[in-house]
């Protein structure tokens, strides 16, 4: 790599004032210490306590939501979502190829079948006017649900995930949705913070979910969410995730197959610390957008990822958009070397041994993205 790279690491090292800096690690200070102390000390520190319920609401505050329910991860959070959205074994789930691996996890969990969906150049999310061309073709709605006419199984439900934190292309996705009698559930895993058209990501869909995992802009550890405004699904979220167990004084009794899935009061209390600092880390996350803007106008052949014109964008994960003069394996690992972590965009799911055989419409944008996308350090910091 010539001497523009080796000037840009040396920068973004500087900006960090580390040696090493990492993709992207939680933040935290005497407030997460305070309450997970707090919590040690009451002796609540499973999945009974005050910080479960107060991270709840305010999650949920936060969102627009009226309800979130709180469960160990956001795998188990989509898994949730989608079986109370009604998705049911055999049925197939629109879904993008281009993402992580548990949006298509949480559907086989369902017994399920991922479809699998291109992305669109503006989003890296679900490209939903190629996805409308498509289903004129494959499908038919047969009453009131959705038909995949080559396979005969029912298309259930549709799941876009904002990539990186930039949200998808969503009034588009609700149309197609009501148009083709589909359930939109959004991944909303990588989005804390992102608005579309002024409104939160996470409150499009029937029922949506959330990832807090170590690496997110903010975390509980490991943690997840259920989003939604309907409270039967809430409740029936609630009821499934605490292994289904009826309530009674001292009984155990449980009225269908349930899941451990409840977020521990101790994973909470870090929560609730970390969302009462959610809009110092955007305003931070944006002008480390600003930031890299200006230095990597330094670099030939890289532009960097910047939202979208509908989208009001957390920045979760900062994304270098490299042309054909650069090989993006080689980046990498200059990049590595230098101290400054960096990792290419997923695998699609359609080159991964579980998933290549799922059906899926034509994928073109996807491999392309996946030859040039490279996340870079993305941490908030206070840029000077």
């Amino acid at each position: 790599m010539n001497n523009q790279w080796i000037q840009f690491a040396e920068q973004v090292r500087q900006l960090y004032g580390k040696d090493f800096v990492p993709l992207h690690e939680p933040t935290f200070n005497d407030k997460e210490l305070e309450y997970v102390t707090d919590c040690i000390k009451t002796g609540w520190v499973s999945s009974v306590g005050a910080y479960v319920t107060k991270f709840e609401e305010e999650l949920a505050k936060f969102v627009g939501v009226k309800r979130a329910v709180a469960v160990v991860n956001g795998t188990a959070a989509l898994h949730i979502a989608l079986k109370v959205a009604g998705v049911e074994a055999e049925d197939e789930v629109l879904m993008p190829s281009l993402t992580f691996i548990a949006t298509a996890n949480a559907i086989s969990y369902c017994s399920a079948i991922p479809h699998l969906v291109d992305v669109h150049e503006d989003t890296m999310g679900m490209d939903p006017f190629k996805l409308e061309k498509y289903l004129q073709k494959i499908a038919e709605v047969r009453g009131n649900e959705l038909y995949n006419k080559q396979t005969n199984r029912r298309i259930k439900a549709l799941v876009p995930m904002h990539t990186f934190g930039h949200a998808a292309h969503l009034d588009e996705l609700v149309a197609l949705a009501n148009k083709y009698h589909l359930v939109l559930v959004e991944d909303a895993a990588e989005s804390l913070g992102t608005y579309y058209k002024g409104k939160h990501t996470g409150s499009f869909g029937k029922v949506n979910a959330m990832s807090f995992n170590g690496n997110k802009i903010i975390t509980t550890g490991g943690g997840g969410a259920i989003l939604t405004d309907d409270d039967a699904l809430a409740n029936y979220a609630k009821h499934l995730t605490t292994t289904a167990k009826v309530p009674h004084k001292w009984e155990y009794a449980h009225d269908e197959v349930g899941y451990n899935y409840r977020m521990p009061n101790m994973n909470a209390a870090l929560g609730c610390a970390q969302l009462e600092k959610l809009e110092q880390f955007l305003v931070q996350k944006k002008a480390l957008t600003s930031k890299y803007e200006e230095l990597i106008a330094q670099l030939d052949g890289v532009t960097l990822f910047t939202e979208p014109a509908h989208s009001n964008s957390n920045y979760w994960l900062q994304t270098l958009d490299l042309d054909a003069s650069l090989e993006r394996d080689q980046v990498l690992a200059f990049l590595n070397e230098q101290g400054v972590m960096s990792r290419p965009i997923w695998r699609p799911m359609h080159e991964l041994d579980m998933y290549k055989h799922c059906p899926s419409t034509d994928l073109t944008v996807t491999n392309e993205l996946k030859k040039r996308i490279v996340n870079i350090a993305s941490t908030p910091v206070e840029v000077k």
